[in-house]
């Protein structure tokens, strides 16, 4: 007895991280969920968890960090506007991975990495690391 492909209801997370096109591929989103950088309920997760629709993943992908709510499971890869039908990113995520954008462009106040910071550049560091916390 094969399962079929459109039997959504149990499906890895990794496969769905795949679907719904967070990763180019399955081996990308499984090592990515294994290096901990997939966490649900505050918790690393492991890549035959299966999602449950209502959901929330906390991604690491690169400089941005995202909060996304399942809203639909999928096997299949598709088009990019049918992927994003299988998630919700919430407002508050969305929200913080602009204001990183926009430090990021901004040249993080004008610093540069050519090694080690000048003194300015650090008192510059520590003033933008207490606004943080």
């Amino acid at each position: 007895m094969a399962q079929k492909p459109e039997d959504d209801d149990k499906v890895r997370l990794d496969k769905w991280l795949w679907a719904a096109r967070f990763y180019k591929t399955r081996a990308l989103a499984k090592a990515a969920i294994e290096s901990g950088k997939v966490h649900c309920r505050g918790e690393r997760c492991k890549p035959g968890k299966e999602p449950r629709v209502g959901d929330e993943f906390v991604l690491r992908t690169g400089f941005d960090e995202r909060t996304v709510v399942v809203r639909a499971l999928s096997v299949v890869r598709r088009g990019a506007p049918e992927a994003q039908a299988l998630y919700e990113e919430t407002a508050e995520s969305v929200k913080r991975r602009e204001q990183a954008a926009e430090l990021r462009k901004a040249g993080a106040l004008g610093m540069t990495s050519d090694g080690r910071p000048n003194k300015k550049q650090r008192r510059q560091i520590h003033q933008l690391q207490g606004s943080f916390e």
